[in-house]
């Protein structure tokens, strides 16, 4: 299958989410489930996923990914240059 996720996110709001909800976003491919989203998060970035919303817009197919509480939104975002 082609590459899951597209490219991250960087909005004011996905920059509060990150901060306040533990939140990443991120454009994933139209085709994509929530399962092989999960899988691809965490084996990118070695975290792990508490839960994976999908919304669909004119920019593509959406997920926000809520991280487990041991892990940092802010910093993985660093870490991947979106902030």
């Amino acid at each position: 299958m082609e590459d899951v996720i597209i490219s991250p996110t960087a909005t004011e709001k996905t920059m509060i989410q990150s901060q306040t909800e533990n939140k990443l976003t991120f454009i994933v491919s139209r085709k994509a489930t929530k399962k092989q989203i999960k899988e691809d998060v965490e084996k990118q970035f070695n975290v792990k996923v508490e839960k994976i919303n999908v919304l669909y817009t004119k920019r593509g197919k959406k997920a926000v990914i809520k991280l487990a509480p041991e892990f940092n939104a802010e910093e993985i975002g660093e870490r991947i240059g979106i902030y």
